[in-house]
């Protein structure tokens, strides 16, 4: 199927970006800044593409009040990389024997908790596995083990369409938060958690650079097995440069980070999110066809899942919503049903037309 147009691609990552953005690194790509060739033809290690990676850097930190407490590293890897890095840093920070402890609410804090096990004791302080990751284990409910080197959470499940509406408590312990979902969707109080992580191409740019803000005291501790490029001792004293950094990936961050701020920054775009959201799920809760299975509290801004009540109609909805430019709507096959990921790019007319097209296949089926 081909358009003569743009569509609404509701894909939960890579995902849709500003078109601005877009049109920016078009005009730049083959004579970028007067110099004669693209910025993914420079060396990393230029004055040029230093200037780049510095103001990228700085961008984050305002766009998310980070401190100079924390630092900012620009990997390679994905979450799945810092699924093994985590525990390999952190893991000898145990009182005793290397312990962490992890909330499991979904497909990706399930895949953190798993790898963890390979380096240490991986404590299941709490899962939601048995209501389906639906919802998220009352705070009461979990079971810390007091003596692990930190708790680790996923903030935003994308498969599931389930959030976190705060930051949980968890005492002294150091928390971990994988924010690959829902990074700079919200404001989001960095001293809170110890570490945060996530990739890019959700709501920043496409795949390829990792960003980890750790907190500068737990870098240093790593086990003596971490590869070098998994060290957050040795990236933090090489700029995330001891090997070649995703160039292309790291400038196209910087492009949405500027049109991030142009927005008038994450506060602003929360508010565009949370009405994206209220308009789909406010549909969805008076739909006689589908229907979200997530407790209310913890339903997603970003990832909204729904089922079709006949799931015979399924193929068909599919094949309509294609059609009409309304791409990539289909769950995850760990889930099921249908799923629209309305990150930081996807303009709230995007929304609409989907609702409008719900409501029209609706009224038809």
């Amino acid at each position: 199927m081909t358009f003569d147009r743009r569509i609404f691609n509701f894909a939960a990552g890579p995902a849709t970006l500003p078109e601005e953005v877009l049109k920016q690194a078009t005009d730049e790509m083959l004579n970028w800044r007067g110099l004669g060739t693209s910025v993914m033809e420079i060396s990393h290690r230029s004055k040029e593409f230093m200037e780049v990676y510095e103001e990228v850097v700085q961008d984050l930190r305002t766009l998310m009040n980070i401190p100079d407490s924390y630092e900012i590293l620009l990997l390679q890897g994905g979450g799945l990389g810092q699924n093994a890095a985590i525990p390999m840093n952190l893991m000898p920070l145990a009182k005793s024997e290397p312990k962490a402890d992890y909330i499991v609410t979904g497909v990706w804090s399930e895949k953190s908790y798993k790898e963890a096990q390979k380096y240490g004791t991986a404590n299941l302080a709490a899962s939601s596995a048995a209501e389906k990751f639906n919802t998220i284990p009352a705070r009461s409910t979990w079971k810390l083990s007091g003596d692990a080197a930190y708790v680790l959470y996923c903030a935003n499940e994308t498969i599931g369409g389930v959030e976190f509406p705060d930051v949980p408590d968890v005492g002294d312990i150091p928390l971990v938060a994988d924010i690959s979902s829902n990074i700079l969707s919200k404001e989001m109080d960095v001293n809170k958690c110890a570490v945060w992580f996530g990739g890019a191409q959700k709501n920043i740019g496409p795949s390829g650079v990792t960003i980890v803000i750790v907190r500068k005291d737990l870098i240093g501790h790593s086990m003596g097995i971490t590869p070098t490029i998994w060290d957050w001792a040795v990236q933090a004293n090489t700029q995330s440069m001891i090997n070649t950094p995703p160039t292309f990936s790291i400038y196209m961050a910087g492009l949405g980070f500027k049109w991030l701020l142009k927005q008038g920054g994450v506060k602003a775009i929360a508010k565009r999110n949370q009405e994206k959201a209220d308009l789909l799920y406010n549909f969805l809760d008076q739909s006689s066809l589908y229907e979200n299975r997530v407790t209310k509290e913890y339903r997603s801004r970003m990832n909204v899942t729904f089922f079709l009540k006949d799931e015979n109609l399924n193929a068909e909805f599919l094949a309509q919503s294609n059609a009409a430019g309304l791409v990539a709507l289909r769950g995850h096959k760990a889930a099921g049903g249908m799923r629209a990921s309305i990150y930081n790019a996807m303009p709230i007319e995007g929304v609409k037309a989907l609702v409008e097209f719900m409501r029209d296949f609706e009224r038809r089926a």
